[in-house]
Order: structure tokens, then sequence, then C-alpha cells
């Protein structure tokens, strides 16, 4: 299909999303679709940069593994076989998008907007930083702690399969093969199921096929340099999540409290204040025991530490344990797993999340053993499982 063909059936199918969401939402539709039309227009197939004698030895490099990758994904993780990750585009900026989230002062409940076919979303994703920062202001005037983070990769479901897919991008290709794999298998998860205004059902879904897969990819095709970067890089990981969880959890026994029922806010903010004073001072203690190019990685992050930002990560994780534990039960097969992922999918939300919860007790010892291993406690703070955005 020409280019111009391919560009403009995307532009007609995002324009009915305009047409579906109405009037109020216009100029954030129309940024959404020019956006992604930008993205599409970038990319070239995979096959014409490594024809390309302009195209650097490192990127061939790259590219060449996430073909293998992308061919793994679907042979061993059973994961879609599509056009999706077989093209590439470099967008010369840090980020595919910026993603603005938005909590309450004495809560980590994130705020939520509704868009056609993703449903209900706790966060609203800009291809531009500077209408991100200013829809933050516009939240910022609410009353609420909002913030704005780049987002290397996201996915449009497959609905756009049929113009290319979504591609590679320069905003993740120069991840470690371990993190390239695990964010491939990601965004293709949401391929293979997504269920509107349930974020944390589908990003948890996504992080433990993504872990799984990750794991299996480094197992089997990793060779022994990968797989020492990939540790390094993961342990990093581990601890800041553990870390993060930690504080999240003090922060939600400080927002039921006694004090925040009674109204009592001065003490409210007091106790945030010094659990916020807490986490900074642990982080700095935690980075002080890390080396090599990741040891600022999550100072951004840190930076940016509010409610808004403590409840996003948690969507990425409060129910991987639980899929995780459905995939054991299942022998590993990822067939019964998907097919039982799916039927856990069509219960209601109350039921699917009842279903969710009932496994995870199981791997709750299981992944505190495991983080022991790795050395997170050795930060003294309570581990459970506890990010692709939070690390």
């Amino acid at each position: 299909m020409r280019p111009w063909r391919s560009a403009l059936r995307t532009m007609l199918a995002l324009g009915l999303a305009l047409v579906l969401a109405g009037c109020a939402d216009l100029g954030y539709y129309w940024q959404s679709a020019s956006g992604h039309l930008g993205v599409m227009r970038a990319a070239r197939p995979v096959d014409d940069w490594l024809a390309d004698p302009t195209t650097s030895a490192a990127l061939k490099a790259k590219l060449e593994l996430t073909q293998r990758i992308r061919r793994f994904a679907v042979t061993d993780v059973g994961l879609p076989d599509n056009r999706s990750y077989t093209g590439y585009a470099d967008l010369h900026r840090r980020a595919a998008v910026w993603n603005v989230v938005a909590a309450p002062r004495y809560a980590l409940t994130l705020e939520t907007w509704c868009f056609p076919v993703a449903g209900c979303v706790g966060y609203r994703g800009y291809y531009d930083e500077a209408l991100a920062n200013r829809e933050a202001e516009v939240q910022r005037a609410k009353g609420l702690e909002v913030s704005v983070y780049p987002v290397p990769a996201y996915s449009t479901l497959g609905w756009l399969n049929w113009a290319g897919g979504d591609p590679l991008l320069s905003t993740f290709i120069g991840y470690p093969e371990g993190e390239l794999a695990r964010l491939i298998f990601h965004e293709l998860a949401h391929q293979m199921l997504y269920v509107p205004d349930d974020t944390r059902f589908n990003e948890s879904f996504a992080t433990a096929v993504e872990r799984i897969g990750g794991a299996r990819w480094l197992a089997s095709r990793a060779g022994d340099a990968a797989r020492a970067e990939y540790a390094q890089f993961d342990l990093q990981r581990q601890q800041f999540r553990a870390l993060a969880l930690s504080t999240r959890q003090q922060l939600e026994g400080i927002y039921g409290s006694n004090e925040a029922r009674a109204g009592d806010w001065p003490a409210v903010e007091a106790m945030k204040q010094a659990a916020m004073r807490d986490f900074h001072a642990r982080y700095a203690q935690l980075k002080a025991g890390w080396s090599g190019p990741r040891q600022n990685a999550y100072d951004a992050w840190v930076a940016r530490a509010n409610n808004a930002m403590f409840g996003a990560q948690a969507a990425y994780d409060d129910l991987v344990p639980a899929f995780e534990a459905l995939h054991a039960r299942e022998g590993g097969d990822w067939p019964r797993f998907y097919a039982e992922v799916r039927r856990i999918a069509a219960l209601p939300k109350a039921e699917r999340l009842r279903a969710l919860q009932a496994l995870q007790p199981a791997t709750a010892a299981a992944y505190t053993r495991e983080v022991a291993l790795r050395g997170t406690l050795a930060i003294s703070i309570s581990p459970s499982k506890n990010g692709h955005n939070g690390g």
C-alpha cells in the first residue's frame, strides 16, 4: 500500500474517534490523531533500515535483535503474529508521549479520563510535552496533585495493524536486551487482551506477561553478557519498586488513619510530609549503593514523587502476583493461561478482582523470598510485589 493511502486510512479511523468523542475534547483528540499519524509517517520497515548504508551498525544490531524477539513473542510466548514491531521510527525526541496523572491531596486514587475504544483510564497522554504541562496546570487548579512523565512506548491495541501496526521507536530501541524484550512483550500483551475501564487489570496482566516472557528470553536466547547487564538493571528496578511500595503502603495508612477520618488535616499533612522525607532519605541511601550508567535512573521519578505518581505505579504492579500464580497454575502453558485470563476478564469487575485476589496469597511469600535473594531487604523496607513506567 502506498504510504499516503495508509496515512489517509489511519486519519479516517482516528477521525471517527473524534466524532464518537463529541466536540468537548476535539482539540485533545486532534492532537492524539495527528500525533500518532506523525509516528506512523516516520516509520519504515525494519528491512529498509537494515538495507540502508547510512544506518549505523549499532542500530542495525538492535533492529535485528528486535526481530528475533518478535519471533520469540509469537512462537514461545503465544503473542499476536502481526505487523507490529516490524517497522522502526526515529522520533527525534525523548518520549513517545507524555502522560498526565492526577490524584487528591490525601488519597492515591487516580483521576480518570474516558476515551472511545480504550474506555476510562487513569492518565491522559500527549504527544507534545508543552500540551501535557498545560493540562497539568488545569488539574493543579482543581487542587489535585499532578505529575507529567515521559512514556517510551504505547499500544494501539491492535486496532491499526491494517495500517502497519505499532512501530519500534527510537525512544526505547537502545534499551538493554532483556528490557527491550520485556517492553515488546508488554505492548503485544495489550493487543492480546484489553478490558475497557480496568487499568489495573490490563497493566498487571501485561506486566506479568513481560516478566515471565522476559525471563524465558534471557534464559534461552540471551548470552551471558546480556544476562549480566539485565541482572544489574533489574536489581536496581526491584529495589526501587520495593522502596516505592513501602512508601505507598505508608501513605495509604496515613490517608485511612483516625486523624483522616476525623478530618484532622493538619495532622494528616504532617504525617504525609514525614513519610515523603523518609522516602527521599531512603532513596538517597539506596542510590549510594548503586554504580554504573543507571545510578541516577530514578532521580526524575523521585523528584516528581507525589500521590499521583504512587497511584500510577500501583496500576502496573498490584495484581501481577495473581497473574503469575495463574500462569504457574496452568503449568506455564500460554494458551491455557490466556484462555483463563479471558474467562476472568469476562466477569463483572468486582468478581474479576475477587478472582485475582484469591490467587495472590500463594505468590506473596514467593515474591518476598525472591526479593530477599536479590538483596532488596538490605534497604530495610517491607517488600511485596509492587511499574512499565514506574521504572
